[in-house]
């Protein structure tokens, strides 16, 4: 098949337009490695602008990790992170399956009060006394409970679970299945894209915790990981005073970077598929 030149010209648009979007998501994420695992001496011959090191020194990482606060508060987060996404799921989908039936009682009540709360919330004072009326200040529940069910999530997984048929829901109750045996022996194995998806969205809103934890932990061995890191980059705003004997500032600020998000790169390849597949199914329907 011949192309016309309006064809190759749309597609070397398009291939432009997309080289360079590529760049500039990549460009930082070099920059932010690069300057890493580049000795700091190297950065200021530089004027601070490295994007393939010519020598490669780890010293920025070994001291972020050497830090007492930082092995702490990764088991924090990763606390959170776990727990917080399994009470999510659990807590999303008890909710959401039964929004889904057309018969439930009540049910376009339900529907506007949990839409309503996308565009207003209970604001942060209110939110702080009812944290602190439950005893949840200065635990790490705190961090958790309080965002148990996001609106947005919630919605996405019920229109989900309308587009599942129906005719199998019918099928089990005809055998004497109850609704939680359902759910959990069959309409929850047909959602893995769903709540892959979702997981995702717990998952890093749980990893990159920070606003609920200056908020409500007072003590600092309970603080995640983000908030070690921005106390980090905080005093390392102030420059070194010996380029050669002192831990450059901008490298590690960089390395605390790349440690806090590594773990999110390393697992989104895995998901991918059933994120982008959830995101499909669960949009298509109002």
């Amino acid at each position: 098949m011949v192309r016309s030149w309006n064809d190759r010209l749309f597609n070397a648009l398009n291939y432009t337009i997309l080289a360079v979007i590529v760049i500039a998501v990549v460009f930082p994420l070099l920059y932010v490695v690069a300057v890493s695992l580049t000795p700091y001496s190297e950065v200021l011959k530089n004027g601070g602008f490295v994007i393939i090191p010519h020598s490669i020194t780890f010293d920025s990482y070994t001291a972020f990790l050497n830090d007492s606060l930082i092995p702490r508060s990764f088991g924090i987060t990763v606390f959170i992170t776990l727990a917080g996404t399994a009470i999510n799921l659990v807590l999303t989908a008890l909710m959401a399956y039964p929004l889904s039936k057309s018969y439930l009682p009540g049910r376009t009540l339900l529907l506007f009060l949990i839409a309503f709360t996308l565009l207003f919330n209970g604001g942060v004072v209110p939110t702080y006394l009812l944290v602190k009326m439950t005893g949840l200040i200065n635990s790490v529940w705190a961090m958790i409970l309080p965002s148990a069910v996001w609106s947005f999530n919630l919605l996405i997984m019920k229109t989900f679970f309308e587009g599942l048929p129906k005719e199998v829901d019918e099928a089990a109750r005809i055998d004497g299945a109850g609704e939680l045996r359902i759910l959990a022996t069959i309409v929850l194995p047909l959602s893995m894209p769903v709540i892959a998806t979702v997981g995702l969205f717990y998952a890093v809103g749980h990893w990159n915790e920070f606003f609920q934890a200056i908020m409500y932990i007072n003590d600092s061995d309970k603080f995640p990981l983000q908030v070690i890191l921005r106390n980090i980059l905080a005093s390392a705003m102030m420059p070194p005073m010996d380029a050669e004997d002192v831990l450059p500032s901008e490298s590690l600020q960089m390395s605390a970077v790349v440690i806090s998000a590594l773990p999110i790169v390393v697992v989104y390849p895995f998901v991918q598929r059933y994120f982008t597949q959830g995101m499909l199914l669960g949009s298509v329907k109002g």
